[in-house]
């Protein structure tokens, strides 16, 4: 499946500490609590960012969602953003993979995969849904994620794939196959977190600081690159049209259960 996942269980790590020259305060940005009211699609919270939002804020309120989630019974949530550029550190990272420690801040963070960055132009999509409800099958939900990225991209015209043994979403290039989109999850007392992130039009020389999920032999891509630019408000539509097959597929494995 090429895909890092981590599953935890009980209490977690809580708000990741960034490392590095640049560390993000949280408090400094109160501009990415705008455009942050959520609409219910298909019983799920919808939210969207107008502004980047800061990795510790963001990590903070998925560990507080996904808590809430299980103990209280709040509603499941997608949320899509982006990040000022930082990179973050799954937990199969490898030091010697941080290529340029001090170029952006640095955050350990508790989903599976290693060394990702994060950035403006990329679209970041948390998907907190319940698998008590949905089927408590890790791996068909990191294929249906997978599917629902891949799907969302065919709507925009781009062919996209998945690779065995290889971390993330693919294109074929005229220079090979080249990786658009990261999957990475974690799962904690049945409530997934974390999820895709997806290059629409950021800075791809800021991958040059690290060794992108470990794979040094392939390049990194985005949808401008390609040639196929598109909004984030687009991508999103194109995502939103395709949820329902994705939770479709979540609810015939919970039948099943």
């Amino acid at each position: 499946m090429g895909v890092g996942v981590g599953v935890g269980v009980g209490v977690g790590m809580g708000v990741g500490m960034a490392t590095g020259r640049a560390a993000l305060d949280p408090r400094r940005n109160p501009a990415h609590l705008r455009g942050m009211a959520g609409e219910i699609e298909h019983g799920i919270e919808w939210r969207t960012a107008d502004a980047p939002v800061p990795y510790p804020y963001a990590l903070a309120e998925m560990e507080a969602r996904a808590a809430a989630i299980r103990d209280e019974g709040a509603r499941e949530l997608l949320w899509l953003l982006e990040h000022p550029p930082l990179y973050t550190a799954g937990t199969s990272a490898s030091a010697d993979e941080l290529l340029a420690p001090e170029r952006f801040p640095v955050f350990p963070t508790g989903r599976g995969g290693r060394y990702t960055y994060h950035g403006p132009g990329q679209r970041v999509g948390y998907v907190l849904l319940d698998l008590d409800q949905r089927g408590r099958d890790v791996r068909l939900f990191v294929h249906a994620l997978e599917t629902w990225v891949i799907e969302a991209l065919a709507s925009l015209g781009v062919a996209a794939h998945t690779a065995e043994g290889r971390v993330g979403i693919w294109v074929d290039t005229d220079a090979g196959e080249a990786k658009i989109g990261a999957i990475g999850v974690r799962v904690r007392r049945w409530v997934t977190m974390h999820g895709f992130s997806l290059n629409v039009a950021p800075d791809l020389g800021h991958f040059d600081g690290i060794v992108p999920c470990g794979l040094p032999e392939f390049s990194v891509t985005s949808l401008a690159a390609l040639g196929r630019p598109a909004t984030m408000a687009a991508l999103d539509e194109a995502l939103a049209l395709a949820l329902p097959a994705f939770l479709g597929r979540l609810c015939r494995n919970a039948e099943k259960a």
